[in-house]
């Protein structure tokens, strides 16, 4: 219990966070970064880290934070590049761990519980079936569906040279995206007194396309 409230805690104070830990770990928070972002996107057994709403964080902090005198700042350039190798990268790994071992992964249990939820492996499967192969480049800004799309894809033996086409285009545009949009307005003084509102605004959005294949769903019902 006392993990998952850190784990919130984080993730709706990424603003003061990362600026604690931009100070105490210097140009080491590129790699933390680059990490955070490589594991949501490669390792399927992880998708909930915060990639939405830290690549918004990471751009603002692009554009310089200062707090109480203490100024924070990372380079726009350098956070581009390695976080959109980091997401590429991750989705190419999680796609050969689908294609060679993925049959096995959905059937590793912890104790009786399935490691890999059957509903998040269906939804993804429905997203593919309605998207085509342009559902790697739409997943991209799907929490969850992010981290089981090119998994799903790995299992469904979608071209590799497709997969990376999709793969590299989603990448560029997820990270490109969301951190220049912090970069050029998360320091606005009503996003910063705002911060948490609007954390939870960007999920929200990116939520917005499994909530209208949800009701469409029932209407057909």
């Amino acid at each position: 219990m006392e993990l998952i409230k850190d784990f919130l805690d984080f993730f709706l104070h990424l603003d003061k966070h990362l600026f604690t830990l931009i100070q105490e770990y210097g140009t080491w928070i590129y790699v933390i970064l680059f990490l955070i972002i490589f594991t949501e996107t490669g390792l399927v057994v992880i998708p909930f880290l915060p990639g939405d709403s830290l690549l918004f964080a990471a751009g603002t902090f692009c554009a310089g934070v200062t707090t109480d005198g203490q100024h924070a700042e990372l380079n726009l350039f350098i956070v581009l590049v390695l976080l959109i190798i980091a997401a590429i990268s991750g989705d190419a790994l999680n796609y050969f761990i689908g294609k060679t071992i993925g049959a096995k992964v959905i059937r590793w249990r912890i104790g009786n519980r399935q490691l890999l939820k059957q509903k998040y492996i269906d939804q993804t499967h429905d997203f593919f079936n309605k998207h085509g192969s342009k559902a790697i480049v739409i997943a991209r800004f799907v929490p969850i569906v992010r981290t089981f799309a090119p998994f799903v894809a790995g299992i469904g033996n979608m071209k590799y040279f497709t997969f990376l086409r999709f793969n590299i285009i989603g990448g560029f545009a997820w990270v490109l995206g969301l951190t220049l949009l912090g970069y050029f307005f998360g320091n606005l003084e009503i996003v910063k007194k705002n911060f948490e509102i609007v954390i939870f605004g960007i999920i929200f959005l990116s939520l917005l396309p499994m909530l209208f294949e949800f009701i469409k769903a029932r209407k057909k019902i």
